[in-house]
């Protein structure tokens, strides 16, 4: 059901006051999605399974019990993914593509915009 004009007029004077009050949030606001967090589960999913690989690598030759760790490592990752890859949803993947073919993801993912700004020096003229 579409807004009618004074919802929508109410709509815009809202985000508009957001905009001037606190523009961090609004800015938070506009690039976070309802998958950006999933996505970052995701990625220490993988993350998770890699370490728990390389735990089995270099100490399969030592210690049963410590590549068994690690396995137990990777077992736990890899049902942590699929579990996250569920929530995604087909359209979470659809958004999630889209967001790795423009390049996007990465920034996102890893709040380099964010922490960018933040050491930013501050202007002078304020």
């Amino acid at each position: 059901m579409p807004l009618s004009e004074d919802e929508q007029k109410i709509l815009s004077q809202i985000e508009q006051q957001l905009h001037e009050s606190d523009p961090g949030l609004a800015n938070e606001v506009a690039t976070t999605t309802v998958y950006t967090h999933t996505a970052r589960n995701i990625k220490w999913a993988v993350l998770g399974f890699v370490i728990g690989l390389t735990v089995i690598i270099l100490t399969l030759s030592m210690s049963f019990w410590l590549a068994f760790v690690g396995f137990g490592i990777m077992l736990a990752s890899a049902l942590y993914f699929e579990q996250n890859m569920r929530r995604l949803g087909k359209a979470g993947m659809n958004q999630l593509s889209n967001s790795i073919r423009s390049g996007d993801f990465r920034n996102r993912i890893s709040g380099k915009n964010q922490a960018r700004g933040r050491f930013r020096p501050e202007d002078p003229s304020n």
